[in-house]
């Protein structure tokens, strides 16, 4: 589904962008945002003309204890509804659900009931059936689907064409390049960009991009992935996600040149909400451990905990990611 591409000083009019605040950004903090963090970035996104708002996961709480995360871990309808009421707004509401952490006969009503307009189910590669099967229940439930493919920098490239396959013959209707590790570089979003364009282009697929900041690249592979015709964009307030974070909401009002988007709004939250929230302690953004994990192309969970550990034996980091003893 690629529509001219245009270039820098043009708006492409079926460009979308999602914040992902509050589910990316949820993995930091537990999911524990407040109603009035909430709310408020809710009237920001539609003030600053963001596409779609994700408020977090559809969680099982047979598997996960309630107890320990906040209440975007599980994103009950009424608790959404308790935000946005009926959404009477232009903005769609997103969530999204792991596969195998959500049991979706249980957790999803048919649409006609639900102020959730888009399931989203990430999946890694080896998963691709069983998240295939989840989108197409909620596609029969009425709702717009997306796959996120995680972590595909540790994929071969005929695996990964088989999955886009798939998901091509599949009712999902956006197909996501996820860069989970954060290290892929601008020139490789444009060939793994290529192919998933193929896919879409073959299969009337929209294709999207959700990058990780590891090497300060998440900014510059989302415009680039913009740039090839990928028009589902993600991002999140100050960047905010696990470990290194994300490509940044207010970057992208920044540099989308639709009239509709507009940085201000942003700007307030960031200023009211987001420096706040970091001083309280919560940690997120480009650290030198993320760098290192991003350019051996290493989970990120290792830096966390040397992070949390308040280690600053660099050397010492690398080495254990190289197994050198």
């Amino acid at each position: 589904m690629r529509e001219d591409t245009g270039n820098l000083q043009t708006a492409r009019k079926s460009v979308r962008l999602l914040d992902a605040t509050m589910r990316d950004g949820g993995i930091v903090n537990a999911f524990a945002f407040s109603d009035k963090f909430a709310e408020s970035l809710y009237r920001t996104n539609v003030a600053a003309g963001v596409d779609i708002m994700e408020f977090g996961y559809k969680a099982s709480e047979k598997m996960f204890d309630a107890a320990k995360f906040g209440k975007w871990k599980f994103c009950k309808e009424d608790d959404i509804r308790g935000i946005v009421g009926e959404n009477k707004t232009n903005m769609k509401i997103a969530v999204m659900a792991d596969v195998g952490r959500v049991d979706l006969k249980e957790a999803v009503t048919d649409k006609n009931n639900s102020v959730i307009d888009i399931y989203r189910i990430a999946a890694y590669l080896n998963q691709i059936p069983s998240a295939l099967e989840m989108a197409e229940y909620c596609h029969n439930k009425g709702y717009m689907t997306a796959l996120n493919i995680m972590a595909i920098s540790k994929n071969q490239e005929s695996d990964l064409k088989r999955a886009l396959e798939e998901a091509g013959k599949s009712p999902v209707d956006v197909i996501y390049i996820v860069d989970s590790f954060g290290s892929l570089y601008p020139e490789e979003i444009r060939r793994v960009g290529e192919i998933y364009l193929e896919t879409g282009d073959k299969y009337n697929k929209q294709i999207g991009m959700h990058a990780h900041n590891n090497q300060q690249l998440a900014f510059a592979n989302t415009i680039e992935a913009c740039a090839l015709g990928v028009n589902y964009l993600d991002s999140t307030m100050a960047g905010m996600g696990r470990g290194a974070g994300n490509c940044h909401t207010e970057a992208m009002l920044g540099f989308l040149k639709n009239p509709k988007y507009r940085i201000e709004p942003a700007l307030l939250f960031l200023k009211e909400f987001m420096n706040p929230l970091k001083e309280t302690g919560v940690t997120w953004g480009y650290d030198v451990p993320y760098l290192l994990t991003g350019l051996f192309n290493a989970h990120p969970s290792a830096a966390i905990e040397f992070i949390k550990s308040n280690r600053d034996d660099y050397v010492g980091f690398l080495n254990g990611l190289l197994d050198i003893d």
